[in-house]
């Protein structure tokens, strides 16, 4: 079971100088998971548009090699539409400027939401067992890989009491 620290007198107070509301340790451990999923969620979102940008260059570099009055046809919101490819070629590039700049912003709040949770862990002193935290933990894993190793508990959130 995963255990966090209680936050001290001075990290109840947040940067402006006020006094945050004391949080149980529930609480704490429920809003720090809530913040790995929200992050997990903005990668998977990235990983979806990444693989839809893939596929626009695909398709764009092959409409590309064919004559511009041949046939093809367009899923559009799940509507088979035929047009032809000096109609799509251009709406493809659209699209596929589109999802570049999506990407491009979906890569900076998933460094902002990371930072937020280094912020978070930092606040209320959480460490993630299985992760090192300064090079001194280095050399002290050395003498521990055996234990861990069999003990089977990794990426599991700890506090110190």
């Amino acid at each position: 079971m995963a255990t966090v620290a209680a936050p001290s007198v001075s990290q109840q107070q947040s940067s402006s100088g006020k006094p945050k509301d004391k949080k149980t340790q529930e609480e704490i451990y429920a809003e720090f998971q809530q913040l790995r999923n929200q992050q997990r969620n903005l990668i998977n979102n990235l990983n979806t548009l990444e693989m839809d940008l893939k596929e626009h260059k695909t398709v764009i570099d092959t409409l590309k090699t064919v004559e511009s009055g041949r046939k093809c046809f367009r899923l559009i919101g799940g509507v088979l539409c035929e047009q032809t490819v000096e109609v799509v070629l251009p709406q493809l590039v659209t699209n596929k400027d589109q999802l570049e700049k999506l990407i491009e912003n979906g890569k900076e709040q998933i460094t902002k939401k990371g930072i937020e949770i280094n912020q978070f862990k930092d606040e209320y002193n959480i460490k993630i067992r299985g992760q090192e935290a300064t090079p001194a933990a280095a050399s002290e894993k050395d003498t521990s890989d055996d234990k861990s190793a069999a003990s089977g508990n990794r990426n599991v959130l700890v506090g110190n009491l």
